[in-house]
């Protein structure tokens, strides 16, 4: 009973957090998606494309269920699964990432959390794990990358929110009065702590 729930649970939140990195990419141009946003290129279909490539190992190759399309090796991986080339289109990103849930959704399904798998990209004594410990690795792994992607998005239009029944209109004027809050709360810690206020 436990096991039907935990892995219910970590089912429903893969499949949550999934969506919600997609739907990042809603409503921004060609280049927006595609532009590096931080001083190590990280760029929004690039986490895309990783978390995809992520899945597709994980439920794939870990359990002798090899996703049915040819996957770049991790060991050789040279940077390019977390940005998109210019012949690769946002469809196909979009596109791939959907195959990959269902085929770990299919892995999901037929495993029971015990399931044993092998990963060869882990070190010894870890390398041999359950579905378990793989559902948890690659949900956390989505969650951290949405996470990205929540802060790349507030930073080209201000969009936040985790599904589109969440986003709500922007007040400026509001937003700007609560960073002019934290400001001063972050320069009155400071001097707090024997520092000396910061000046303009």
């Amino acid at each position: 009973m436990i096991d039907e729930f935990a892995k219910d649970n970590l089912h429903g939140r893969l499949r949550r957090d999934r969506k919600a990195l997609l739907w990042k990419l809603d409503g921004l141009s060609e280049y927006d998606v595609r532009r590096p946003l931080t001083a190590t290129g990280t760029n929004l279909l690039g986490l895309v494309k990783h978390v995809a490539l992520v899945e597709a190992g994980y439920f794939g190759e870990v359990f002798d269920r090899p996703f049915p399309e040819p996957l770049p090796k991790w060991q050789d991986s040279d940077g390019s699964d977390l940005w998109v080339t210019e012949d690769e289109t946002r469809d196909q990103i979009i596109g791939f990432y959907r195959r990959t849930w269902e085929h770990s959704d299919a892995t999901i399904n037929a495993l029971p959390l015990d399931a044993p798998g092998h990963v060869p990209w882990w070190p010894e004594p870890y390398s041999s794990t359950n579905l378990f410990a793989v559902m948890t690795h690659v949900l956390a792994e989505t969650v951290r990358h949405a996470g990205h992607a929540d802060i790349l998005r507030e930073g080209l239009d201000g969009r936040t929110g985790m599904r589109p029944e969440h986003e709500q209109e922007i007040d400026e004027e509001a937003r700007a009065a609560y960073c002019a809050k934290i400001e001063q709360a972050a320069r009155s810690g400071r001097t707090h702590q024997g520092f000396e206020p910061l000046t303009e």
